[in-house]
C-alpha cells in the first residue's frame, strides 16, 4: 500500500484537547504513521484547505439506518448500512437489538455471526449491542413489556454462545432479580455491560459498577433521574468515575442545556450515540424498530415514535450529533472526542477513535458546518461528497474478536476532484478473514 499524506487546516487527533492548525496525517499500510502540526515538506495527496480532519466516529447504539432495521439481520440490509454509514462519518459501530423473546435474540445473534464474513467494505462492525430484555418495566420506553424478564444464567449463556464472539455489549437494569449476577457472568465472558432502562437507586448503580458495569445507556432517557437526596441512575452515572455515559445528541431526547451539564459534570466520560432507527436517513413515514412499527414525523431532527407517542430511537447521524454539541457550547475537541476516543475506549477498542501512530487510518473530513465531506477507513477512501472517478473496492471486512485489534481495508481510487493535490492515492489490501474464537 502506497503512503498517503493528508494535510488539513485543522486536525483534531482526539488524544488530548489540542487542535492542530494546520496539521497533517501520514498513513502507510492502512495505519497512521505520523501526525503533526504545521505543513510538512513535499506535496500532499489530500490537501484539505477548509473544515477539520477528525478520527472516524464510533457509534455504540445503531438500531438501523437508511430504511434497514438491523434486528431483521438481512444480509442485503446490513450491507447497505455498512456501505453507507461512512456518509455520516461513522467508521465503526455496534448494531443494536432491542428487547424480544430470548430465542429470537439468540437466533439473531447466530444469523449475525453467519453474515459478518460476507459484508462489504465499509463501517467496521465491532459486535452487537443487546439492549434488553433484562430491563425495568417502569423504564421500558419503546420496548415491548411482554418480553421483559429477569436475567437468568441459562438464558445469558445461550445468548453469549449464540453470538460466537459477536455479542459485545448488553444493556440491563441491575435492580432486577439476578441483575448483579448477570453483570458478573457477562463481564467474565468478555461482554461489556451498560446500565440502562433502569429504575435503580444510586446505591444499586454503584453495586453494578462493583460487579463490572462500566457504561450507562442513553443518559437521562428511560432511567431514574437525579434528586438531591436520591441521585438515581443519572446522579451516579455523572458522579462515579467508573462510568461512561451514552448521550443521544439530537437535542430532542435531551435538552441543550442538559447536554452541557453532562459534559461539564463528567468530562471525558460522555460518549455520543445516535440510537438511530431504520428511519434515519429517510423521509418521514412508517418504519420498524425491533420488528415493530414506528412513525417518523416531519421536522428537522425530530425522532420517531411508537403509536402511543413514546420516543423510539432517533433519526440522528453522528456528524450532526457532533455539530449539535458544538452549537450548544461544547468545545470542538471535546465533542469530537465524545464521538471517537471515548466510545472506542469504553467498548475495549483503544486502537480506534484517535489519530495517533499505529492507529488504523479511520478518518473523517468535516466541512465548516461539521458535515461529512470524505471518510477514510484503514486508509482507503470509503466516501467522498466530491465528484470523483470510478471507485473500485474488493471484499474485505473486519471480523472482530473480543480482544483483538482487527482491520478493514479495500481498494479505492484516490483521485477525488477537489480533494487531491498531487498524484498519491489511498489504497490497500487486508487478507484478514474469519472471526477469532
Amino acid at each position: 500500500m502506497a503512503d498517503t499524506l493528508i494535510v488539513a487546516g485543522r486536525v483534531v487527533p482526539a488524544t488530548s484537547t489540542d487542535i492542530l492548525s494546520p496539521g497533517f496525517v501520514r498513513l502507510s499500510g492502512g495505519v497512521v504513521t505520523e501526525v503533526g502540526g504545521g505543513r510538512p515538506s513535499g506535496p500532499a495527496d489530500f490537501d484539505l484547505a477548509d473544515g477539520v480532519l477528525v478520527p472516524g466516529f464510533v457509534d455504540l447504539q445503531v438500531n438501523g439506518h437508511f430504511g434497514v432495521d438491523l434486528a431483521a439481520v438481512d444480509p442485503a440490509g446490513w450491507a447497505t448500512v455498512v456501505r453507507r454509514l461512512p456518509e455520516t462519518g461513522t467508521t465503526a459501530f455496534l448494531p443494536t437489538f432491542i428487547t424480544g423473546p430470548v430465542h429470537k435474540l439468540a437466533a439473531a445473534l447466530r444469523a449475525t455471526a453467519d453474515l459478518l464474513p460476507g459484508l462489504p467494505l465499509g463501517a467496521r462492525v465491532l459486535g452487537v449491542h443487546l439492549e434488553g430484555p433484562f430491563i425495568s418495566l417502569r423504564r421500558r420506553g419503546a420496548h415491548d413489556p411482554e418480553w421483559i424478564i429477569d436475567a437468568d444464567p441459562e438464558m445469558l449463556g445461550e445468548l453469549v454462545a449464540a453470538g460466537g464472539g459477536a455479542l459485545r455489549l448488553v444493556t440491563l437494569a441491575p435492580e432486577r432479580h439476578g441483575g448483579l449476577a448477570a453483570i458478573k457472568l457477562l463481564t467474565d465472558a468478555g461482554v461489556r455491560v451498560s446500565v440502562g432502562h433502569s429504575d435503580a437507586t444510586a446505591a444499586q448503580v454503584a453495586a453494578a459498577a462493583d460487579a463490572g458495569a462500566r457504561m450507562v445507556t442513553h443518559l437521562f432517557n428511560a432511567q431514574a433521574g437525579m434528586h438531591h437526596r436520591e441521585p438515581g441512575v443519572v446522579g451516579q452515572a455523572l458522579g462515579d468515575p467508573r462510568f461512561t455515559s451514552g448521550l443521544i445528541a439530537d437535542l430532542h431526547h435531551v435538552a441543550p442545556i442538559v447536554c452541557r451539564i453532562a459534559f461539564a459534570a463528567a468530562p471525558g466520560r460522555i460518549a455520543l450515540v445516535t440510537d438511530a432507527a431504520s428511519c434515519a436517513g429517510m423521509p418521514p413515514g412508517r418504519f420498524q424498530l425491533g420488528g415493530q412499527p414506528i412513525e417518523l414525523p416531519p421536522g428537522d431532527g425530530v425522532p420517531p415514535v411508537r403509536a402511543d407517542g413514546t420516543l423510539a430511537g432517533s433519526a440522528l447521524r453522528m456528524d450532526v450529533g457532533v455539530s449539535n454539541m458544538v452549537a450548544v457550547g461544547v468545545g470542538l475537541a471535546a465533542a469530537v472526542t465524545a464521538a471517537t476516543r471515548v466510545p472506542a475506549d469504553v467498548i475495549g477498542r483503544p486502537d480506534l477513535g484517535r489519530i495517533s501512530p499505529g492507529a488504523p487510518g479511520d478518518l473523517v473530513w468535516l466541512s465548516g458546518d461539521l458535515r461529512t465531506r470524505a471518510t477514510w477507513i484503514a486508509g482507503d477512501l470509503a466516501y467522498s461528497a466530491e465528484p470523483h472517478g470510478n471507485r473500485q473496492s474488493h471484499h474485505s471486512f473486519e471480523h472482530v474478536p473480543l480482544s483483538g485489534q482487527g482491520s478493514v481495508a479495500g481498494q479505492d481510487s484516490a483521485a477525488a476532484q477537489g480533494l487531491v493535490a498531487g498524484q498519491g492515492s489511498a489504497a490497500g489490501q487486508d487478507p484478514a478473514a474469519g472471526w477469532a474464537r
